[in-house]
């Protein structure tokens, strides 16, 4: 064979081999998006779907869930919970025992470290529905400063259905400092068990509203940069 003729045949066969490659991969993209358009084509029966009897019995369940929390929270609020109040003398006793769980703070209206704690008491109320945030002037309540033997002020008294069973007494579990943090205190009130650990009502898998809108900030931010 002679040198233009070799040359003819292998150009010959290398082009063959390329177009036969090309096919390949023509044929391969082919049948992926043949694939992929039958999936985005591909129907849902929502119907069927939404004749499911187990998804129809959990939906229930789930409103049933829901109208119960709100029962609950509506309850809570009548009850003067998610708001710091200040009581009389002659309420005590009904607020302290009409609620399961109840913070009571015991003030003097000039003391300047009884502000402070009301600052920090009346930022938490709104968030732990399932406790009630109250205050008493001790001046005014004489009669239970004495039974509950409140000596030093600020003096906050916990009860649990009606009954004291924690206190903290001025500053002394907040470092003995007056520029002590909110976040202290929710940290302080969690360990002692007056407030729940999720703040909300105290139901389960529930969240507060700035929780849930900072969980979509956080979520919308994620999916932001995913796209990036």
């Amino acid at each position: 064979m002679d040198p233009d003729s070799f040359r003819e045949t292998f150009s010959g066969l290398a082009l063959g081999n390329v177009m036969a490659a090309a096919a390949r991969d023509y044929k391969k993209e082919m049948l992926a998006k043949g694939k992929a358009q039958a999936t985005t084509n591909e129907e849902v029966d929502l119907d069927e779907l939404l004749d499911d009897p187990e998804l129809e019995k959990l939906h229930a369940e789930r409103v049933a869930a829901l109208k119960k929390e709100v029962e609950k929270r509506e309850v809570l609020k009548r009850q003067g919970h998610g708001e710091y109040r200040e009581i009389t003398e002659g309420e005590f006793l009904g607020e302290v025992t009409g609620s399961e769980k109840v913070i009571c703070h015991f003030y003097h209206h000039e003391f300047y470290r009884c502000k402070i704690m009301d600052k920090h008491l009346k930022a938490l109320a709104p968030l732990y529905l399932g406790t009630k945030f109250i205050k008493l002037d001790a001046e005014k309540a004489p009669f239970f400063v004495a039974k509950l033997a409140v000596k030093t002020l600020p003096c906050v008294i916990l009860f649990k259905k009606g009954i004291a069973f924690d206190r903290l007494v001025g500053f002394e579990d907040l470092g003995r400092k007056d520029d002590f943090s909110t976040r202290s205190l929710e940290n302080i009130l969690k360990k002692k068990g007056i407030i729940d650990d999720k703040k909300g009502d105290g139901s389960d898998g529930e969240e507060d509203a700035d929780d849930l809108k900072n969980r979509k900030i956080r979520s919308s931010a994620a999916q932001d940069s995913d796209s990036d």
